[in-house]
């Protein structure tokens, strides 16, 4: 995949259009705005803990990936970011996209929170977006670095509330990762085995990122 890691956060269609696509996913429910609010505290609390303790840094991430991959709808994001390539690939495709797709996703929201102490998280305003979603603002503060705004759409599903897009500086994330995904397969003639090889490809450059 051509384009560095940080380009699946910083780069693509603006916030607006996030809002103007339906959120398609089986199990989707109407969502409780103070439930979602309570959500996003609770979830960004508990991470903010995790990456402030004095555990090795090689448990600090595990713990925060721990959280996001209970948070995060990430078989519900990953098949909306995969679009109609889908239905074209093999069900052995399927399997392995959303392992990686679930690797990528969980190292790159990591990495806003970082992984020095200091970290700091507050909430904004909560709006309701549509019958289905609410977005919740929040501000992450780290040290040496100035306060950013992260933005969460949660929905419910299946019963319970989960973060189903991350807009990061008017960006949606899922927007932006379903724009640069399809725009590999294309390339590659339709094939989503190329994408696959690609997402292995930018996981071992995140892991080795992370381990050095």
């Amino acid at each position: 995949m051509t384009a560095p890691p940080r380009r699946l956060l910083l780069l693509g269609l603006a916030a607006l259009a996030a809002g103007a696509l339906p959120i398609a996913r089986a199990g989707a429910q109407q969502v409780d705005v103070g439930g979602a609010t309570s959500f996003i505290q609770a979830t960004g609390q508990e991470m903010v803990a995790a990456i402030n303790s004095n555990a090795p840094v090689a448990q600090r991430r595990e713990r925060v990936a721990q959280i996001l991959r209970r948070a995060v709808d990430v078989q519900g994001v990953g098949r909306f970011i995969l679009g109609r390539w889908w239905r074209q690939a093999t069900p052995q495709q399927q399997q392995e996209y959303l392992q990686l797709f679930e690797q990528v996703l969980i190292h790159n929201l990591a990495a806003r929170f970082g992984e020095y102490q200091g970290v700091r998280f507050g909430l904004g305003r909560t709006q309701q977006r549509t019958e289905e979603d609410v977005l919740v603002n929040t501000v992450v503060e780290r040290p040496g670095s100035p306060p950013f705004a992260l933005d969460w759409r949660v929905a419910e599903v299946d019963g319970q509330p989960k973060i189903v897009d991350v807009i990061a500086e008017g960006t949606s994330l899922r927007l932006t990762t379903r724009s640069e995904y399809s725009s590999v397969i294309s390339r590659n003639n339709g094939s989503v085995g190329a994408l696959l090889a690609a997402m292995r490809n930018q996981i071992q450059q995140l892991e080795a990122r992370a381990a050095g």
